[in-house]
C-alpha cells in the first residue's frame, strides 16, 4: 500500500497542479473580457441578491487574491478586491458563485446546512489531526488505538470535503442560471462563466479525491499494525 499510496499521491499531485494553472490561465484570459453591461463584481453580487429577495445580506470587499467567500454567521458576501472592483466575466462569475451560497443558505440548501455544522469539528481537527496521527504511527506497536482516534478525525474532514462538493457545484449552478436568466452576460461572457466556475469546482474534486486517498492510506497502515 505504502508504493501504491505514493504513485496515487503523486498523480493526485501532478493533477491538482494542471487544474490550478488551468484555473489561472482561465481567470487571466476572461479578466480580459469586458462586461458589455458595465457592471463590476459587486454590482453584479447586489443585484443577484435584490433578485433573490435577499435584504438582510452585505457585499464586502476583502484583501487578497483568491479570498472570494460567503460568511453565513454575519451574511456577508466577501469579494477579493480585484472581484469587488472589476468588470469582466471572470469577476461576474466568481461574484455570482459567491451569492449562490448566500440563496442556499436564505432557502436552507441542506448540504450547506450540513458543511457549517461540520465547520468547529474541522477548525478543530485541523489543529491536532497530524500530530495526533504521526503519534498514533509512532506508537503503533505500543498503542494503536491513537493511530484509530486520528483515523476517526481524519474522517470528519474528508466528510467535510466531500459535502463540500454539492455545495460548491450547486452554488455555481445557481449562479449561471441567474446570470442568464436575468440576460446580464452576452454569449461569449456567459461562457466565459461557465468555463471559469467548471474549473474552479474541479480544484474542490481534486483535493477530495486526495483527502480520500489519504484516509484510505492510514486506515491500511492502521489494519497493517493490527495484522502484526
Amino acid at each position: 500500500m505504502g508504493m501504491s499510496y505514493l504513485i496515487l499521491a503523486g498523480a493526485i499531485m501532478l493533477f491538482s497542479w494542471l487544474v490550478s494553472s488551468r484555473l489561472k490561465s482561465k481567470f487571466e484570459h476572461y479578466s480580459k473580457l469586458q462586461l458589455q453591461n458595465g457592471m463590476s463584481g459587486a454590482e453584479i453580487a447586489e443585484k443577484m441578491l435584490a433578485d433573490n429577495g435577499i435584504r438582510d445580506v452585505r457585499v464586502i470587499s476583502v484583501a487578497g487574491q483568491l479570498t472570494d467567500h460567503y460568511n453565513p454567521l454575519d451574511k456577508t458576501v466577501n469579494l477579493s478586491e480585484a472581484v469587488y472592483n472589476q468588470r469582466n466575466a471572470a469577476a461576474a462569475a466568481v461574484a455570482a458563485h459567491e451569492c449562490g451560497h448566500a440563496v442556499q443558505h436564505a432557502v436552507g440548501y441542506r448540504w450547506l446546512t450540513m458543511r457549517s455544522q461540520l465547520v468547529p469539528i474541522v477548525n478543530v481537527a485541523s489543529t491536532y489531526m497530524q500530530w495526533i496521527l504521526l503519534a498514533g504511527i509512532l506508537m503503533m506497536r505500543t498503542f494503536p488505538q491513537l493511530l484509530l482516534v486520528g483515523i476517526v478525525i481524519f474522517a470528519a474532514t474528508t466528510l467535510f470535503s466531500i459535502i463540500t462538493l454539492p455545495v460548491e457545484y450547486d452554488a455555481s449552478n445557481r449562479a449561471l442560471a441567474w446570470l442568464e436568466n436575468k440576460r446580464m452576460l452576452t454569449q461569449q461572457e456567459q461562457a466565459g462563466a461557465k468555463d471559469s466556475l467548471k474549473w474552479a469546482a474541479r480544484t474542490y474534486v481534486v483535493a477530495t479525491l486526495g483527502s480520500i486517498a489519504t484516509l484510505l492510506y492510514y486506515v491500511s497502515i492502521y489494519m497493517g499494525g493490527r495484522r502484526n
